[in-house]
């Protein structure tokens, strides 16, 4: 790994870009009930789903120069996705993906909040928001943890979604 794919690097974790052939990383993160259960559509990814996301992801990067990056343990181990990019091509949005055995450790909070930082420092934008399914308590717990407010819900395929914003000023009165 170079240097220059390092996005960010937290005590645990170190955020990359993506390599074209990713697709099987992306698809086995999504490749259980367990872990789309919250995320649209509430099944399994095939490979063919995994590699559009990613392209998804090398375009967003290129055009607004954020995305949701591979995430690795200190190990090198693939361990997730997490990052900030627009959502319907509005608004920045926060999200992430851990792997079942990455659950439980609190690297979803390490991730948020180091991303909300670095958002913030290279001023994208003066707020973001992210959502989670009604049902997924820990990601809620997560975006509260990170000083994130609820907001209205947002309807997201069907789905009336628990919405939350962070605003340079919210996260200036957590500092």
């Amino acid at each position: 790994m170079t240097e220059q794919r390092v996005i960010l690097k937290t005590p645990r974790l170190t955020f990359v870009m993506w390599d074209e052939g990713d697709g099987t990383l992306v698809q086995q993160l999504h490749s259980t009930m367990a872990t789309t259960r919250y995320l649209s559509g509430n099944v399994p990814w095939s490979l063919q789903k995994a590699e559009e996301r990613l392209r998804g992801w090398f375009e967003e990067q290129a055009r607004d120069g954020t995305t949701k990056y591979k995430l690795l343990a200190e190990d090198g181990r693939f361990v997730g996705r997490a990052g900030i990019s627009k959502f319907r091509n509005e608004q920045f949005e926060l999200g992430y993906s851990l792997r079942e055995e990455a659950w439980g450790k609190g690297l979803a909070t390490e991730a948020a909040s180091a991303l909300a930082d670095w958002f913030f420092e290279r001023k994208f934008a003066s707020g973001f928001i992210a959502f989670t399914h009604p049902e997924n308590a820990a990601s809620q717990r997560v975006l509260r943890k990170i000083g994130m407010r609820e907001r209205a819900p947002i309807l997201i395929d069907g789905v009336l979604d628990t919405a939350f914003e962070l605003t340079t000023d919210m996260r200036q009165e957590r500092l």
